[in-house]
C-alpha cells in the first residue's frame, strides 16, 4: 500500500497514528506538497480533491479521506479502534468534531499564507476559531466521559487535533479555562504513536 502524505498535515498524522497502534506494516509513504490553489505534486490523479492523505491498496483502488482509510485499515487490522457495539456512534462523531478542529484550523494557515495580506479577513479567521473553541469546550464537558473510556479512533483524533493546533495556533492558548482536556492531552500524548509522529516544519 502506498500512503500520499506530508508531515505537516495532521490529517495524514491521523492515518500514521493509526497504523502505529495497529501495528500496520508495509505502507510506504509518498510525500507530496500543494494548496488549494496550486495543486503541486499533490496526487489529483487519485483523488481528484487534490487533497491528502490518499492511499493506494494493492489492488490499485484509491481510498479517501482520512475517515475512510482510519476505517479500512482498522477493519484490516483487526485494532478495534471502532467499536462493534452502540458506542460506534459517539466515537464516529467525536471522530468528525476532531477532523472538524482540524479542519478549521488549517483554513486559518491557508487565510495566512495563501491570500495575500490586503485580501484577508479577520472576521472569517476568528469565525473558524470560533468552531475549535466550541468543540474544545464540548470536549472539556461533554465528551470527558468518552475521553476516560477504552482507547477508540475518536480519542486519538482529538489528541492529533490538539497537536496541530499546538503546532500551528500556539498563541492561541487552548489549555486556558479547559484544565480536563489539557490534563488529558499531556497523557495521551505520552503515546509512542503520538510522539513519534509530532508535525515538524
Amino acid at each position: 500500500m502506498r500512503l500520499y502524505s506530508s508531515p505537516t498535515s495532521p490529517f495524514v498524522r491521523k492515518v500514521l497514528v493509526l497504523i502505529a497502534e495497529a501495528g500496520i506494516e508495509g505502507v510506504e509513504t509518498v510525500a507530496v506538497s500543494g494548496t488549494p490553489i496550486d495543486a503541486g505534486t499533490m496526487p489529483v490523479t487519485l483523488n481528484p480533491l487534490g487533497k491528502i492523505p490518499a492511499l493506494v491498496l494493492d489492488d490499485g483502488r484509491v481510498l479517501f479521506d482520512s475517515r475512510v482509510i482510519c476505517r479500512y485499515l482498522d477493519q484490516r487490522a483487526g485494532a478495534g479502534l471502532y467499536p462493534q457495539d452502540d458506542r460506534l456512534w459517539d466515537c464516529l462523531t467525536h471522530e468528525a468534531m476532531a477532523d472538524g478542529i482540524m479542519e478549521a484550523a488549517l483554513l486559518m494557515v491557508y487565510e495566512s499564507r495563501i491570500r495575500p495580506e490586503d485580501r484577508r479577513h479577520a472576521p472569517w479567521v476568528e469565525g473558524q476559531w470560533a468552531k475549535v473553541a466550541r468543540a474544545l469546550d464540548l470536549a472539556e464537558t461533554r465528551v470527558a466521559s468518552h475521553l476516560s473510556g477504552p482507547l477508540d479512533m475518536a480519542q486519538l483524533a482529538l489528541a492529533v487535533a490538539l497537536g496541530y493546533l499546538d503546532f500551528r495556533h500556539g498563541d492561541r492558548v487552548w489549555r486556558q479555562g479547559r484544565p480536563a482536556l489539557a490534563a488529558w492531552e499531556a497523557a495521551i500524548a505520552a503515546r509512542p504513536s503520538l510522539r513519534a509522529t509530532v508535525p515538524q516544519g
